[in-house]
């Protein structure tokens, strides 16, 4: 008997519609919560982003602790020392990345008092990973609780078609903007196709992607979410 499998075996290959775009910077220092000042200061340099639905601009993130220093807690005022090796990152359909490389190469950003000069710029695919984190998805109030999130998060996958199978949300952080602080929460989900895990990866999950909201990335796996925070 011969029995073949069409689906058995067939790699999914990632697409090009959606590319993470990786800035080096020149910058010592950020505030722990720069999300909105990075926002408003990328778009000042660059308006026509906001005309973008898909773009998404990530967080600055550093690793927890380096050399005898640990990272301050969020929302404390204190700022991130970043290395030579820290990229700005931001998310945008294919077509636009000559443009964003061009508006964004050479330009001296104001972020929250800290002066970030953006250099060449890089392109990498989204993950093929099953296993993907978001620092903030908003929530619906710093009250909500945990389950009440996840099934909120889990209605709003299933109208893109994703099921979720493994989830865990992690604690509540605030991001200010001049109208408030808006409540976070992390996100971790597991046991994705490659497929599913793309598809999120390109649309995000919730509003403010210009603030780094609804942003996923690729994670070893779904290990305590405040471990993947400080990753």
């Amino acid at each position: 008997m011969y029995w073949q499998d069409d689906k058995q075996g067939r790699e999914f290959e990632v697409p090009d519609d959606v590319l993470d775009v990786l800035f080096s910077i020149e910058c010592r220092e950020l505030p722990v919560d720069h999300a909105h000042d990075l926002s408003e200061a990328i778009l000042r340099a660059a308006p026509w982003l906001a005309d973008e639905p898909v773009i998404g601009i990530h967080a600055v993130h550093v690793a927890g602790s380096q050399n005898g220093w640990e990272r301050p807690e969020h929302g404390t005022g204190s700022r991130l020392l970043l290395s030579r090796r820290t990229k700005l990152t931001i998310r945008a359909p294919q077509e636009a990345v000559p443009r964003l490389q061009e508006g964004l190469r050479g330009a001296v950003l104001d972020v929250g008092g800290c002066r970030m000069v953006v250099g060449e710029a890089k392109t990498r695919l989204l993950s093929r990973q099953g296993t993907i984190f978001a620092r903030y998805v908003v929530a619906e109030s710093a009250d909500e609780a945990d389950g009440a999130f996840l099934a909120r998060t889990a209605s709003e996958l299933s109208g893109m078609g994703i099921r979720v199978r493994r989830a865990l949300c992690g604690k509540t952080h605030h991001l200010s903007t001049p109208g408030g602080g808006v409540a976070t929460r992390s996100l971790m989900l597991a046991d994705l196709s490659p497929e599913q895990s793309v598809t999120l990866q390109e649309r995000g999950l919730g509003p403010l992607r210009r603030m780094g909201c609804g942003i996923f990335i690729p994670h070893k796996g779904i290990d305590p979410v405040k471990g993947a925070e400080d990753d």
